[in-house]
């Protein structure tokens, strides 16, 4: 089988392709470049989420990482992405793994490297990695292991609880004294992920639904998208909660739901945050947005006068820049935003609490915050559909937007094309679709954002036109 990471990390349908023989390829050819990268004798960080076998799959990276002489820090229990990524850091490992899909469908599972900075692991590592799995598969070389106990009783595996490290971080960024003197009242949704216990253990006040075991995740991806929102809005609407807080599978994403029981999207969130660390946190840098991303960032860094950066899909672009510029804040549409004077990744637990410093020290909620400052900005609407399409026939329509972008759409003109990931098409009011087939999934996603939610609409019935769905 041919191993390829995606956007963040390697995926797989469990027992398909997410194997224990692919897996230990995969891990085998992590050891590898550690190894010979001089990394492996800092050690490695392991964490797993609470999908099906986890918990078994990060055994077996610690055996073979046991078997290869590198020493292993392995989560105690599951544990949230952004509290192994931490991890890694704080204990100058050379590397960690978590096992996770994210917010992918219940049958997928996945491998994400982090690297030692505690960010995702760069297109260049991810690339050699792919490479030495290619090489090692052509060889026949031998997957390096020790049993598990055994490693165990040989200090080779050492067992941690990374919510100590990764708490005191949060307390050093965040006044939570501030926000449980607040009052405000917050319900968080988990969606049985890993994420399960992490903000009601730093402030009990908050309640938590969706918290128990369920690797079914409640038969829908663990994504916090409007459409899987539902209870937690209805919550909110009943108002016995001025605001839902939302976390993907691994926690390292987030979604929200303002004091109307509407959901806030991570556009609105992104746009939240920004000004609140600039106004009240008295915090500069560049900011960095992915090519789905909101024009509000744009226009929120231009009243400022940040430096604005834009890269293709997926956090690890971000990371880059926030390893080789002074970025503030970077985010993408899905959900991941990451902030300056934490790690270069995605902390959607750091963000939910981040939105209740926001409305603590303003005393306003979140609708409120985002209309402040749309008032400012300009008024904008987004939505993001996803359709399904066969192979062959998503290979047809990426040809066809390729060799023959459309130069009108709905009627309208395009005024410029960005195909930087996907294709986004953009109009003369500044109106924009984006058509971006999934790299993991038999998936085409379509995005589009406008100044009226009718607008939006018809640009993404428009795409849906173009692409024969």
């Amino acid at each position: 089988m041919q191993i390829k990471f995606g956007t963040d990390g390697w995926r797989g349908v469990i027992a398909r392709d997410f194997t224990f023989d692919n897996l230990s390829m995969v891990a085998q050819a992590t050891m590898d470049y550690l190894i010979q990268n001089n990394l492996g004798s800092k050690g490695l960080v392991i964490g797993y989420d609470r999908r099906f076998l986890s918990r078994d799959f990060a055994r077996r990276v610690a055996e073979i990482a046991a078997g290869n002489g590198i020493r292993v820090l392995l989560s105690d229990g599951f544990a949230p992405t952004p509290a192994i990524s931490w991890a890694v850091r704080e204990a100058g490992a050379g590397a960690g793994v978590m096992i996770t899909a994210s917010h992918n469908p219940p049958e997928y599972n996945g491998f994400k490297i982090k690297e030692a900075f505690g960010g995702s692991a760069l297109p260049a590592t991810t690339r050699v990695v792919e490479e030495i799995v290619a090489s090692n598969q052509a060889s026949g070389r031998r997957i390096e292991e020790c049993a598990f106990d055994v490693a165990l009783s040989k200090g080779m595996i050492e067992m941690f609880d990374p919510s100590v490290g990764y708490f005191r971080q949060i307390r050093s960024f965040v006044d939570l004294d501030l926000i449980a003197t607040s009052g405000i009242a917050a319900v968080v949704d988990p969606m049985f992920g890993a994420g399960c216990g992490v903000i009601p253990r730093l402030l009990p006040e908050i309640d938590e639904i969706h918290a128990m075991e369920n690797p079914s995740f409640g038969g829908q991806s663990p994504e916090p998208i409007g459409e899987h929102l539902t209870e937690l809005s209805e919550l909110v609407a009943s108002g016995r909660y001025r605001v839902g807080l939302a976390l993907d599978g691994d926690a390292d994403r987030i979604g929200a739901v303002d004091e109307n029981g509407d959901f806030f999207s991570s556009h609105c969130i992104f746009t939240v945050i920004l000004r609140h660390l600039i106004e009240h946190k008295k915090m500069l840098g560049g900011v960095v947005k992915t090519v789905s991303t909101t024009r509000m960032v744009d226009l929120l860094a231009d009243k400022f006068g940040l430096r604005l950066f834009e890269t293709p899909i997926g956090f690890k672009h971000i990371c880059e820049l926030m390893l080789t510029e002074d970025i503030l804040m970077g985010g993408e549409e899905s959900g991941g935003l990451g902030v300056k004077g934490h790690i270069p990744e995605r902390d959607g637990i750091l963000l939910a609490l981040l939105l209740l410093e926001a409305m603590a020290v303003s005393g306003k909620g979140l609708r409120q915050l985002l209309n402040e400052t749309m008032d400012v900005i300009g008024h904008f609407y987004y939505r993001r559909i996803d359709r399904r399409i066969e192979a062959d026939a998503k290979e047809l329509l990426v040809e066809r937007l390729k060799t023959c972008p459309p130069e009108k759409i709905d009627d309208r003109k395009v005024k410029t094309c960005n195909f930087s990931d996907g294709f986004k098409f953009i109009f003369e009011n500044g109106d924009w679709l984006l058509i971006r087939p999934s790299g993991t999934e038999p998936v085409l996603r379509l995005y589009s954002e406008a100044v009226s939610p009718d607008r939006v609409d018809q640009l993404l019935r428009a795409a849906e036109i173009l692409a024969g769905i």
